[in-house]
């Protein structure tokens, strides 16, 4: 007889062996899901996705595509017939068709320079509206060239001019896409209009606008083009829909000129526009969050699922470490109630056309993603897929312990001890820092944990101040004060697991990505108490991020209370370049070379301190890889990150040489 494979404990290649879901859509009869699954193909080091086929009656999934390009973004026909996806399999991103029944995908644009987004298909089925970047040659980039624009490059997205995106709408018989808009904006999210005349959508990256990625919502008329904007000036806008009778548009957004942090709310409007009336100003926590995962996948949707009456809207709520699903009232007195709860992710992905059942993607501390449908009368929840079971069945799962401990003044803050699966405590531990700052972890998979409890560490996770999830007061806190309480907050966590007897107080780290960076460069000027630091794409600089990052023109002026000239010493105060002279700490600065949000200049300012003052100091660059390159990118920057977060940790918190 065979002996059973013991599992083991986790391994930096373990990522690589993942799969991941990408999207996933419920047919119009509610009686299947086609959703996107990605993969690495580890011989030629490329990601990939294909799509599925899941009976809901059967359970018994099936491919339908070959999962030899990147298929993504699967969109049913209103008669249940086909779908309708993006691929790379040509030369160029196009939309191409599939029969569900079987057969083989056919093109159905064939644009010069590609396709964008969508597709979304009209009420009737009869066209397809998507959207695509500009159909002329790309200028030569190695020739010289003017800049007009207040925000020219954006992170993730890198020069706008050539890549700004307009709407189009085409016959689902194909032939020729006829364009909807033309203004140099990136016009994104189509969502058609009950009677197939009108399309909503939004439109961000304007040419005259700091704020760049604060969208408009808009409509334009789909027989005569005329284009109106719904709202007049807005804050933050995550997610918008109409309601079935396509009187009214229900969204989530942050209501304008509140403290940057605040929470978002569902909002109603009349689809003629005029004043938004607010259906959650009483709940305290936001809804549309999410925590931040270590994952290459972004599940998240810009569409606004709303009942079949018209009653309903169907929300993400962010409630500490969990996010829960909601169903929000949208007229009448203010009402809410959560549909699906419990210590994890779920993000919500569709509703079925009847309204009784939701598609929703779940992931916990243990598990990426997997599909669930919960019929919402019976409150009875269903897994649909595993599709990670085989690789975790061999692995070894590390132990979590909840956290609540005191900040300096007395507010209480949550955390997480992510253990080790083997040796005893008090454990060598690594202080890992979330982004944002107004973000948060939880219960949501992050393979960087996972790898490093894998390797004998414990992973300490807190949700200091600043972070969402625990109201207004709590997110909002750092304002003009960046360093204080949310550094305070990462010191009283860690003296509690050490007072705990969790965490060795002699073997110490401490990382994190963009304000996880800008913590972890803080802190490392502050105290001598950590044995090695990983900042990644940090801002150090707060002067020089104002001019050089995408954001840095309001960002900055919102986050410390003026702009630079106004408020000089807060920039300084607020900045760990001003205390990087002071750091003993051997530090590794991570950095993607093409990080628009926090350049390539913050992190060689602050190496440059570190190496003029004799302090250990290296930095990893990730070429063409933009902020969170390192969970998103291709798999040879998520490869060099990990390799390189886990040997540094070694070498300085355990004392081993490479």
């Amino acid at each position: 007889m065979s002996q059973a494979v013991q599992p083991r404990a986790v391994q930096k290649e373990d990522l690589f062996r993942l799969k991941f879901i990408q999207a996933g859509k419920l047919s119009p009869d509610g009686k299947h899901v086609v959703y996107a699954v990605s993969h690495t193909d580890t011989e030629k080091d490329q990601d990939f996705a294909a799509l599925w086929l899941l009976s809901l009656e059967t359970g018994e999934a099936r491919q339908l595509t070959s999962g030899t390009a990147q298929d993504s973004a699967p969109a049913w026909s209103p008669d249940g017939r086909q779908i309708a996806f993006t691929s790379t399999r040509g030369e160029k991103p196009q939309i191409y068709l599939i029969p569900v029944d079987g057969g083989e995908a056919r093109a159905l644009t064939a644009l010069k320079q590609g396709v964008g987004g969508g597709p979304v298909w009209s009420p009737d089925g009869g066209h397809i509206a998507f959207t695509a970047g500009p159909q002329s040659d790309p200028p030569d980039p190695a020739k010289p060239y003017r800049v007009t624009r207040s925000v020219y490059r954006f992170n993730g997205i890198g020069y706008l001019d050539p890549v700004v995106q307009d709407l189009y709408v085409i016959s689902a018989e194909g032939g020729e896409a006829r364009q909807l808009t033309s203004d140099l904006a990136m016009n994104a999210n189509p969502s058609w209009s009950p009677d197939g005349k009108q399309i909503l959508y939004f439109a961000s990256m304007l040419p005259d606008a700091l704020r760049a990625f604060a969208p408009k919502l808009r409509i334009v008329d789909v027989i005569d083009g005329g284009i109106r904007d719904l709202l007049d000036d807005w804050g933050m806008i995550g997610a918008a829909g109409w309601t079935p009778d396509g009187k009214h548009i229900a969204f989530t957004g942050e209501e304008p000129r509140r403290p940057i942090g605040s929470k978002q709310d569902l909002w109603i409007v009349s689809a003629k526009g005029g004043k938004p009336q607010c259906r959650t100003a009483g709940l305290k926590v936001g809804v549309g969050g999410g925590l931040q995962s270590d994952m290459p996948t972004m599940l998240y949707s810009m569409s606004l699922p709303i009942s079949s009456d018209g009653k309903f809207a169907f929300v993400d709520v962010q409630d500490g470490g969990e996010v829960h699903i909601y169903r929000v009232a949208l007229h009448g007195a203010e009402a809410w109630e959560p549909v699906v709860t419990g210590e994890r992710s779920c993000y919500l992905l569709d509703l079925s056309a009847d309204g009784t059942s939701l598609l929703y993607a779940v992931s916990t501390m243990h598990n990426p993603v997997d599909l669930y449908t919960c019929d919402i009368k019976k409150a009875e929840e269903r897994r649909l897929t595993e599709i990670n079971a085989v690789p975790l069945s061999g692995l070894l799962q590390p132990g979590v312990e909840r956290l609540l401990f005191p900040g300096s003044d007395g507010v209480q803050v949550e955390g997480w001890l992510v253990k080790p699966p083997t040796g005893k405590p008090p454990y060598p531990t690594i202080l890992y820092i979330h982004g944002g700052p107004h973000g948060a972890f939880g219960h949501v998979f992050h393979f960087d944990t996972q790898m490093l409890t894998g390797a004998g560490y414990a992973v300490l996770l807190i949700n200091h101040r600043a972070s969402t999830g625990y109201g207004d007061e709590f997110s909002t806190a750092i304002q003009g004060d960046w360093g204080n309480l949310d550094y305070k907050d990462l010191m009283a966590g860690v003296d509690y697991a050490i007072a705990q007897g969790l965490a060795d107080p002699d073997r110490l780290g401490v990382c994190g990505l963009s304000g996880g960076g800008n913590l972890s460069c803080w802190i490392v000027g502050q105290t001598d108490r950590f044995k090695a630091a990983v900042p990644e794409n940090p801002v150090t600089n707060w002067v020089s991020f104002y001019g050089v990052s995408d954001i840095g023109a309001w960002f900055a002026v919102e986050e410390l209370g003026g702009h630079p000239w106004e408020v000089p010493d807060v920039y300084a105060r607020c900045a760990p370049i001003t205390y990087a002279h002071r750091c003993k700490t051997p530090t590794l600065l991570v950095q993607g070379e093409h990080d628009w949000r926090c350049p390539p200049e913050q992190s060689e300012q602050f190496y440059t301190v570190l190496k003029a003052n004799g302090c250990v100091a290296e930095m990893l660059r990730l070429p063409a890889s933009p902020h969170a390159g390192s969970i998103v990118g291709p798999p040879p920057l998520r490869r060099a990150h990990n390799d390189a977060l886990l040997d540094w940790m070694n070498r300085y918190v355990l004392g081993k040489q490479a």
